[in-house]
């Protein structure tokens, strides 16, 4: 993807760094900006900030949690639940040059001349970016140190130790209410940072922080979280009283879900707070047809989450657990078949229904797949516009931050949690739903059924926008990515109708050497099948399996011979590489790393 970016040479703690650590701090390309010559009106600062836009993005898949089945290629909580993450073995951290760059012109920023609206405006941005960027830090890290300046090689805070998490999450703060109250309120076509956009950023990280604080003993933090709700709910007070954004609704069930993540532009579209513009002639462009049968699918467990159409838990269904795709997928939140490929889905809008894999579980993704074949020119060469937030996450944070508060009512979850439901003609949220026993188990220690529900809402609403990863582990339920996640359930080995069209489609067969589950099949049938194997022609597991051996769930064998563990409460922060602690001895591991 084209983006704008300025080069500004950083390499703080990197492995390099032993070698170079004389003035590698205060190095500048002589091609590049230098504070001699810039930073000298609002126009430079603007110019600078286009620079660190590359740190934004949307994103369109939950590769990292509980909502993926199987994902075939190395991924970090993969190898974190199965063992294979060491402080030796981990990477991460090597990215503090992107700060750098943003102290170093916020430090700069005092030159400039001229309209001292504007000149906040940008620092505003500035201190927006910063935010971000320790928000990722403390997610990951917890505590880290912090940098509020450019270093010079012998500052003494060159090689400091980790600052504490109340002191991090407290200058975040500090930064977004900058931001908020600074940026100017209207960019364009809303594809730049604005006054809502950093809105939308604290409202994101109150809520994080304080429920963070509030189920995670560990940091000895309880006692101190409420206030950060109290700033989410502020936030997200704030951009829904401007009356600037509202729920895309035009009576098109379904439809109006789905223009929000495979549309052309995004332009004029009341929801969207920002957004990022992919069209061939801008070069700028996304990946996202990858989201359907490459790597991944979604899991069993997100898909029990999803309620029936009238409003009653799928699990309360009889023989739910026995449920084929088909039957799984028939009369549900209408949302369900707009992030779930569904009977009869055609890519190509040719007629020719996408056939399920197996192999990856069954229940591919579809929510972010560009659905017109015009929009898809090759890889990372997809030209959908995508949205990088939006007002129904502003919505969820301030109910859920609420609740946790106890200071919910009912037109608080008119105003927000039933708008999202009305949008897709679902049953309303009530202040005192009964607490759904499967919900319950998933989350240990939450009794209350209205907690429960905004979950389940969080979960179907943003689902593959990539907020479950954190959503989890600010929950303190990260018993939930050793989980084993599978997919559809086959009632027997043979052949199956997946596409709805009453016709089978694909075979699943214990081996290549034995068809007789499909022997009684016409020819033209048989040839026409998509055959998927447990195990290859010499005797050797393929990739996954049946639960009960000739039928039942679809489960893998990485699962079954690498089980997986999550360790609380070391698990909830990565380590920093070994390599990083050599280099700077005071910067010392957390937690059991």
């Amino acid at each position: 993807m084209k983006k704008i970016k300025l080069y500004i040479c950083f390499g703080l703690v990197t492995a390099a760094a032993v070698s170079c650590k004389k003035n590698f701090l205060d190095r500048f390309p002589k091609t590049e900006v230098t504070k001699e010559v810039f930073f000298n009106s609002p126009q430079d600062l603007e110019t600078y900030t286009n620079g660190l836009y590359g740190q934004l993005g949307p994103s369109y898949d939950d590769i990292q949690s509980d909502n993926t089945s199987n994902y075939q290629a190395s991924i970090y909580v993969d190898n974190l639940v199965r063992g294979t993450i060491t402080p030796v073995t981990v990477g991460g951290w090597n990215d503090w040059d992107r700060l750098r760059r943003i102290n170093f012109m916020l430090e700069n920023s005092g030159k400039a001349q001229g309209d001292g609206a504007a000149i906040r405006h940008f620092v505003g941005i500035g201190k927006f970016f910063r935010a971000l960027f320790y928000f990722n830090k403390l997610r990951d890290y917890s505590d880290v140190p912090w940098y509020g300046k450019t270093l010079s090689n012998d500052d003494p805070d060159l090689y400091k130790g980790r600052d504490t998490r109340a002191l991090i999450a407290d200058s975040i703060l500090a930064d977004l209410n900058y931001a908020a109250a600074h940026i100017k309120p209207d960019e364009g076509n809303r594809t730049r940072v604005s006054k809502w956009v950093a809105l939308t950023l604290l409202s994101r990280f109150g809520l994080y922080e304080g429920t963070y604080r509030k189920y995670h003993p560990e940091l000895n933090l309880s006692a101190d979280h409420k206030r950060f709700l109290e700033r989410s709910v502020w936030a997200s007070e704030q951009i829904m009283g401007s009356n600037r954004f509202a729920i895309h609704n035009t009576g098109k069930i379904g439809e109006d879900y789905r223009a929000l993540f495979c549309s052309a532009t995004l332009s004029g579209v009341k929801e969207v707070i920002m957004w990022e513009d992919n069209q061939q002639t801008l070069g700028a462009s996304n990946n996202t047809h990858t989201v359907l049968g490459y790597l991944w699918a979604l899991s069993n467990s997100l898909a029990e989450t999803y309620l029936m159409k009238d409003g009653t838990p799928f699990t309360a269904q009889p023989g739910y657990a026995t449920k084929t795709l088909l039957e799984v997928l028939k009369d549900r939140d209408p949302r369900m078949n707009e992030t779930f490929a569904s009977p009869g889905f055609s890519p190509n809008l040719d007629g020719k229904p996408y056939i399920t894999k197996p192999t990856i579980g069954g229940y591919d993704q579809v929510k972010f797949y560009p659905r017109l074949p015009s929009q898809r020119q090759g890889w990372d060469a997809n030209y959908t516009a995508l949205p990088i937030f939006r007002y129904a996450e502003v919505l969820l944070n301030l109910a859920e931050a609420k609740a946790e508060l106890g200071t919910i009512t009912l037109a608080d979850l008119n105003n927000t949690v039933n708008l999202l439901r009305d949008r897709v003609e679902m049953p309303a949220m009530t202040l005192a739903p009964a607490a759904d026993p499967v919900l319950a188990a998933q989350y240990p220690g939450v009794a209350s059924g209205l907690l429960l529900e905004l979950r389940r809402e969080r979960r179907v609403e943003l689902a593959c926008e990539g907020f479950r990863y954190a959503d989890l582990m600010r929950w303190k339920a990260g018993a939930r990515l050793q989980d084993v996640q599978g997919g559809m359930y086959v009632p027997a080995l043979g052949a199956m109708d997946v596409t709805g069209d009453g016709n089978p489609d694909i075979a699943i067969l214990a081996s290549p050497n034995d068809e007789s589950p499909i022997a009684g099949l016409p020819e033209d049938v048989k040839k026409n099948l998509t055959k998927f194997h447990l195990k290859d022609a010499a005797g050797k597991d393929n990739n996954f399996f049946l639960s009960e051996g000739t039928k039942g769930r679809i489960l893998f064998t990485v699962d079954r011979d690498q089980p997986r563990t999550f360790t609380e409460p070391k698990f909830y922060y990565k380590p920093v590489p070994q390599q990083q602690t050599v280099l700077n001895p005071a910067l010392k591991q957390i937690f059991g790393w």
